[in-house]
């Protein structure tokens, strides 16, 4: 058939195919301190893109170190304005001259825009169902109305104690929105070892759409130079609460000047001023046993390199020492919640790691000197049947394409 085009005309041949636009993901990462809900999106986010050569994400987040995180070809990340949580539970914003309520609307409006200018194919939305102070629900609502975009909510393995866990969902109408608005729940985690959802009155319709996906697999993805001789890694994740173990830790090597191996201390990028001054103090003081290092985004190769791990029990963490596997001693904080408790006594009971108990062991220096004694002696989590849990990042890439493939 012959086309004749008029000049100016739009006309295409008839023959001519629509391309085939490429996969686009979005991540909600509600980070207002701390790194593990930015450090998991980015661990996603690389694997959804490796998986395909032309899909892209974006990850919105509010975490103030983003921008010293490398990120992969094909993702990018959007910093929307910073929120800082007060030791009551209570939020201010980081932002001058604008309240609270101000902050969550101008971060509200752009994560809409976003959503409208980039259309993704999938938005996973990480931990809260509503996002920070509700901020997501305009979008959600938009989305609703016009069925491009299947919505997934991401929880990781354990989130806190199943009836305060209920009450926060309750307060947030996370629950109504969870049955509303997403298609699916992926669960980072092993049913084997916990279910987060316990204690929330999710219908069956909503259970029906739960996946666990297992643990998220963790690999180096940026060399970087670690010392030749042994060493302990310790590390208090993001840093903000990790001033107790990183001292005990510290109180170890100064009361037993035999202890070994030599440790390195990665501070996190919240454990920072007067705090961290003293602890280089007191690092200066033990003539090189223990190397002290900033925060470092390259963690996964001293994890690599390391003879054991004294660590908190935060989710990405706790990744790391089972993709590594690494005899690991975890200090789990209780407080503000008892998601990393939960985590670490229910690894220590599959006898994936230890676990040092501030109620059973006691927060002393001859325990923590015990327990960095007893490390090179402790199982692998491999002898317990770690590598069998880290399949995650392989479900999440599967269960995309078929939610892509249903769409």
């Amino acid at each position: 058939m012959n086309v004749h085009h008029q000049a100016g005309s739009t006309a295409q041949p008839e023959s001519a195919a629509e391309p085939e636009r490429s996969l686009r993901v979005m991540l909600y990462s509600h980070d207002t301190f701390g790194l593990g809900h930015l450090r998991r999106s980015r661990a996603l986010a690389s694997a959804l893109t490796a998986a395909d050569p032309k899909a892209s994400a974006i990850i919105l987040t509010g975490s103030p170190v983003a921008g010293r995180f490398t990120f992969p070809e094909r993702v990018d990340h959007m910093r929307l304005p910073g929120v800082t949580k007060l030791p009551d539970g209570t939020y201010v914003s980081q932002t001058l001259g604008l309240d609270i309520d101000d902050t969550t609307n101008l971060r509200s409006g752009l994560i809409q825009t976003a959503v409208e200018q980039y259309e993704p194919d999938l938005l996973i939305v990480d931990k809260e169902p509503t996002g920070f102070r509700g901020e997501l629900l305009p979008t959600l609502e938009w989305l609703e109305g016009r069925d491009q975009t299947r919505c997934v909510l991401g929880l990781r393995d354990v989130l806190d104690a199943p009836s305060v866990l209920a009450a926060e969902w309750d307060r947030k109408g996370a629950v109504a929105a969870t049955e509303r608005f997403y298609d699916q729940i992926w669960v980072y985690g092993p049913r084997s070892v916990y279910d987060p959802t316990e204690g929330l009155q999710l219908s069956e319709a909503t259970r029906a759409r739960i996946y666990w996906t297992g643990y998220l697999r963790r690999e180096v993805i940026d060399a970087a130079d670690t010392p030749d001789t042994p060493y302990v890694l310790i590390t208090p994740g993001g840093g903000g609460d990790g001033q107790a173990m990183v001292s005990l830790v510290l109180e170890a090597y100064e009361k037993d000047p035999t202890l070994k191996p030599d440790a390195v201390l990665v501070y996190g990028p919240f454990l920072s001023g007067e705090v961290r001054e003293a602890f280089e103090a007191r690092v200066a003081k033990l003539n090189g046993r223990v190397t002290a290092v900033g925060f470092d985004a390259k963690i996964e190769a001293l994890f690599a390199g390391a003879e054991g791990v004294v660590c908190m029990g935060g989710y990405n963490t706790f990744c790391e020492v089972l993709s590594f596997d690494k005899r690991a001693v975890i200090v789990p904080r209780t407080i503000p919640r008892l998601e990393q408790w939960i985590r670490a006594s229910r690894a220590e009971e599959l006898g994936l790691v230890r676990m040092l108990d501030e109620e059973r062991d006691g927060m002393t220096p001859e325990t923590m000197i015990a327990f960095i004694r007893g490390l090179p002696s402790q199982r692998k989590p491999s002898h317990a049947g770690a590598n069998g849990l880290l399949d995650g990042l392989d479900v999440v890439v599967a269960r995309a394409a078929q939610l892509m493939a249903d769409k």
